[in-house]
């Protein structure tokens, strides 16, 4: 009975919620309708669509989608609620969501619906749109700067206009805007023997990440400005740079960090006080893998409409074995301007964008997809072995020097 009368006061709020209209308009004058709910106000974004088949909880906090009006092409939304330990960030940074069929939630695991979780923390969204037709609007024509209208404040004209008027994404430094304050420990469990120390740069880090480290690692998770010289000073054996939003070329300061952290620009006066650092590993998803090639001297440029989506196929060129990957981002290496310095390890077999690289004589690499997964499949976990492993044979260098003394 009890579940009974809460599905009963969903269809009754569903039905009042009916009475919202809301659109999407987008800047080349397209314009989509629906049924507004989540938080009740509008939203400027970048729309983009996932084509992933579940895991939204995932999608929500990720804060690689800051700025963005997320699509989700999966025909219904919903259905499995809202709960605590699938959070994937400290919140939402997503601008709204747009999905076809909501659903009342109906699992165990539930604590709250979806709904719910939009108005607590200020989301707008929109329901009964046809997010396949906007889907391949978006292939065809590209990613679009776009205007979400719940308040029914603005008429279509007047919300184009607004879409147009927006900066968008280009040129913007949102690491900036979603990275931690301040530096903090990730908490793992005691280990009785000495474990390596990563410090992880936060553009945006997925909670998932973290736990990859941190299952053979100590982690420091550090905002996205930390100087080199300051991570230095902690004498890490790795440093991680992590996923996050916008434009790579816009974030400079942490590609002129990394420079530093590869030895390619000199620290400070401090320097010699810092240990040797040059041979420091280093990896690198998605931003932070844009990042790495920026810094080495490659140069980034947009896609077409991105890669958001949990199978993606990506080729190692090395094994030629495919990995079916998790992707989310709208910006990529460009292939003719990689370094010499640089050797391509993956691509995308969908487009043929830069999926990897790794530095021909520092032990530095990193993919542009999402080992990590939440959502998507481990088809790519063997990444952070490859990055324990250099950790590790870094570690062993001053024992092997006195041994040989």
């Amino acid at each position: 009975m009890v579940k009974g009368r809460k599905f009963m006061n969903y269809g009754e709020k569903w039905k009042a919620e009916r009475e919202r209209k809301a659109f999407i308009a987008l800047d080349d004058g397209a314009v989509f309708h629906g049924v507004a709910f989540g938080a009740a106000k509008d939203a400027l974004g970048e729309v983009v669509f996932n084509t992933g088949m579940s895991g939204y909880q995932e999608i929500l906090t990720d804060p690689s989608y800051a700025g963005q009006l997320v699509t989700l092409t999966a025909a219904e939304v919903g259905n499995y609620g809202i709960n605590r330990e699938d959070v994937e960030s400290r919140g939402l940074f997503l601008s709204g969501l747009v999905i076809g069929d909501l659903t009342a939630p109906s699992n165990w695991r539930s604590e709250k619906s979806l709904d719910e979780y939009l108005r607590e923390n200020g989301v707008p969204g929109i329901y009964g749109v046809d997010t396949r037709a906007l889907a391949i609007h978006l292939r065809d024509h590209g990613s679009q700067k776009a205007f979400l209208c719940v308040s029914a404040s603005l008429r279509e004209e007047e919300a184009i206009a607004k879409a147009r008027e927006w900066e968008g994404l280009d040129g913007q430094d949102y690491a900036a805007k979603v990275t931690c304050k301040n530096a903090y420990d990730f908490p793992i469990p005691h280990s009785p023997i000495p474990i390596p120390h990563i410090v992880c740069y936060d553009f945006g880090v997925k909670t998932n990440i973290l736990r990859s480290l941190a299952s053979w690692a100590k982690v420091t998770v550090v905002p996205a400005k930390t100087a080199a010289g300051d991570v230095l000073a902690m004498k890490p054996d790795g440093v991680f740079l992590s996923n996050g939003p916008a434009d790579p070329a816009a974030v400079t300061y942490a590609i002129e960090n990394i420079r530093k952290l590869l030895g390619l620009l000199p620290i400070s006066h401090r320097t010699a006080e810092l240990p040797n650092h040059q041979a420091i590993p280093i990896m690198g998803i998605c931003l932070g893998h844009q990042l790495l090639s920026l810094a080495c001297g490659a140069k980034t440029g947009r896609l077409k409409f991105g890669h958001h989506g949990c199978n993606h196929p990506v080729k190692n060129l090395a094994t030629g074995m495919v990995e079916i990957t998790s992707q989310n981002h709208n910006f990529a290496v460009l292939p003719e301007s990689v370094p010499e310095c640089l050797e391509v390890t993956h691509v995308n077999l969908n487009d043929g964008s830069v999926e990897g690289v790794r530095h021909k004589t520092l032990p530095a690499f990193s993919v542009q997809y999402h080992p990590e997964s939440c959502p998507g499949p481990h088809d790519s976990t063997y990444l952070f072995d490859c990055f324990a492993k250099a950790v590790e044979s870094r570690r062993l260098q001053p024992k092997a020097s006195e041994d040989r003394t």
